[in-house]
């Protein structure tokens, strides 16, 4: 039992001050997490850990680089994962600060700090010992700490039963450059090929030899006890701590047995759509259907530096495959309504959207890109500019539609979709008049849009826009 708990209302934590004059160990409790969590987090995150690509497992503290330095910019820190295993791992120094937030497993752990000099410990490696201080963390517990380069330290279970890891950290390298390092530990850190175990210098053997000699005896370095959820030493604490225990073990075995992956969704910069009012002057729709009933023009425009790499003529055959491959979920999903109703009335069916539905048609005629049937096609303008005509005529109306693609300059690049419409009775009037606000607000749009997603996913346009595959 300890003598006196103190009652704290903001985060519990201990300062330990350097006993050679230096930067103290600061340890902060953040947040208390539910039963068993932290056995849990430590066997997922330690097997995603060991997924990547820069995976260490040296000095027992497997570890992955998350974020390097860039020294060029100006960027001296790094970012690292680590972990700490039930069996602890061997005291050790940096040269560097260190700064690190980290998630105890649900045996808790034991932080152990030397703050003794390099100076004090050649003197005399009693100093060693002398300066030793432990902070005790509970289990299952968010927690941060900081402390200035050469300090000696080690991260141990509790208890030392080895059922439970001691914690799964992220680790910030305020600077990589940092404290006195080897000409070749140097070389290493700016080749951007050091990592944790790099970093890391083991006690001395004077030190090791005093340490075989004389073990330590943890139970009489002062240890400060930091908790949240009941004071140190108390009924209540022991309880939880039993209760943590047990549950830490079942969900520990249950998350090293599930593969639970990750996932990444990329977004990318918004296409925007706008309908136009009138025709481009150079659309070739306006040579198409003079007695019409419907028109619309659809403009979706690219912005930004080196757009220009294929000429229109490609670009517009990238995105009439688009239309083909790349068809909107919903469109697709109207176009299946829209066939089973209109299949009794002999109308002409397409699984694809109606204003390009013609390219998958089988009939003689022109082909654009020797491939994709069309009406009629131009390129003009130096191939700045490239237009196809797409079409059918139906029992109930005749449509026309106008593909384009017009490279603005070196930055810019518009593409358009419009159709005209012409009716051939009363049920074509009806027709549009029913699909025209769904036609113009989602169909045209989002079939424009994913044909250009499509086109740029092809080409090196991907690196502009932001577009995953």
């Amino acid at each position: 039992m300890v003598s006196h708990a103190e009652v704290v209302n903001t985060f519990p934590g201990a300062i330990i001050p350097s006993h050679c004059g230096g930067l103290p160990v600061e340890v902060s409790l953040i947040a208390q997490l539910g039963h068993g969590s932290g056995n849990q987090l430590f066997a997922a995150a330690l097997r995603r850990q060991r997924a990547h690509k820069d995976f260490v497992d040296q000095l027992d503290e497997p570890s992955t680089r998350l974020a390097g330095t860039d020294f060029a910019k100006g960027e001296n820190t790094a970012l690292f994962s680590f972990a700490v295993g039930a069996q602890g791992h061997p005291f050790h120094r940096h040269a560097g600060h260190r700064v690190f937030t980290a998630i105890s497993g649900s045996g808790g752990a034991q932080l152990r700090f030397s703050t003794a000099s390099q100076e004090q410990i050649e003197n005399d490696p009693r100093s060693f010992i002398s300066a030793l201080r432990y902070v005790d963390i509970p289990p299952d517990c968010l927690f941060t700490v900081r402390f200035g380069g050469g300090t000696w330290h080690q991260f141990a279970s509790r208890r030392d039963h080895g059922r439970h890891p001691v914690f799964f950290a992220l680790s910030c390298h305020t600077n990589e450059l940092g404290g006195e390092l080897s000409e070749a530990t140097r070389e290493q850190v700016l080749s951007g090929t050091a990592g944790i175990a790099t970093l890391t210098e083991l006690l001395p053997e004077a030190v090791n030899e005093l340490l075989a000699r004389e073990p330590i005896v943890h139970a009489q370095i002062p240890t400060t006890r930091l908790a949240l959820d009941a004071a140190p030493g108390s009924l209540r604490h022991a309880a939880h701590r039993i209760m943590r225990c047990f549950a830490g073990l079942f969900r520990g075995a249950w998350s090293a047995l599930r593969d639970a992956p990750g996932f990444i969704a990329t977004g990318s910069r918004p296409l925007l759509i706008e309908e136009l009012e009138n025709l481009p002057g150079q659309s070739l729709l306006q040579d198409q259907l003079p007695r019409h009933d419907h028109q619309d023009m659809f403009r979706l425009t690219i912005r930004g530096q080196g757009f220009a790499r294929l000429s229109s003529a490609q670009l517009l055959g990238e995105v009439l495959e688009g239309f083909l491959v790349r068809r909107p979920a919903g469109v697709s999903w109207l176009m299946r309504v829209r066939n089973f109703l209109v299949m009794p009335l002999k109308l002409r069916t397409s699984p694809l959207g109606c204003p390009v539905s013609s390219l998958l048609s089988q009939q003689d005629g022109p082909t654009f890109a020797g491939k994709y049937p069309v009406l009629g096609s131009r390129t003009s303008d130096g191939d700045q500019r490239a237009q196809v005509v797409l079409g059918a005529d139906d029992r109930h109306l005749v449509f026309r539609s106008c593909v384009g693609v017009h490279i603005v300059s070196d930055s810019q690049i518009d593409f358009t979709l419009g159709t005209r419409v012409r009716y051939n009775n009363l049920f074509g009037r009806v027709y549009m008049s029913l699909i025209d606000h769904v036609h113009r607000g989602y169909i045209a749009p989002a079939m424009l849009r994913n044909a250009v997603l499509s086109a740029s996913q092809r080409d090196a346009l991907a690196q502009d826009i932001g577009v995953l595959a």
